[in-house]
């Protein structure tokens, strides 16, 4: 039982306590699950990252669930993705009541243009922590740069392009780069 509560608390304070939605929250999963309690290694945290990108609902969430599965099962997956939906959606029912007045005070408008750029912080340190951990191969570099370059320059002439659009060229490109580098092995091989 104890493994139940551990995943309820530990989820339930990164939902708490984390704004910006699950990139903000990245890094603060990797720095509990994988630095401090060692339920998952940096791999599997980069694979769940991935998968959990790739798949329909919220990157967070899914990492909650990833490894609270890992730790208990069926039972371990719903009780660590409550831990991470409950604080969040209790906050936001309470703040959906008062929020014209919240706003309307001074400090709180002021706090939250400031958990904006802590938010922008979070993610950027979850992207450096994924780049630092990231095998040093020149593809996954290349690819890593041209998407950088890619979103730099969308962003800066507000070219309209759906992200879906760079997800599957970036899968096509991903999948050409395996073909590619499948080919070559056999020809070296024969």
């Amino acid at each position: 039982m104890p493994i139940f509560i551990d995943l309820f608390l530990t989820f339930a304070k990164i939902g708490l306590f984390t704004f910006g939605g699950g990139y903000a929250m990245l890094s603060l999963i990797e720095n509990d699950c994988v630095e401090k309690k060692k339920w998952i290694t940096h791999d599997e945290m980069m694979d769940v990252t991935v998968v959990a990108e790739s798949t329909p609902g919220p990157i967070a969430i899914n990492c909650a669930t990833y490894v609270g599965y890992k730790k208990g099962r069926l039972p371990g997956a719903i009780i660590a993705t409550l831990g991470m939906v409950l604080p969040s959606f209790i906050v936001i029912l309470l703040i959906s009541k008062f929020f014209d007045m919240f706003l309307e005070i001074t400090w709180i408008a002021n706090a939250f243009h400031g958990v904006k750029i802590a938010v922008g912080i979070l993610i950027v340190d979850a992207a450096l922590k994924m780049l630092i951990k990231m095998k040093k191969k020149p593809m996954p570099i290349i690819m890593v740069v041209c998407s950088g370059v890619a979103m730099i320059l969308i962003s800066a002439f507000s070219i309209n392009v759906s992200s879906m659009v760079l997800m599957l060229a970036a899968a096509f490109t991903g999948v050409i780069v395996f073909i590619i580098g499948s080919h070559t092995k056999k020809e070296k091989k024969e």
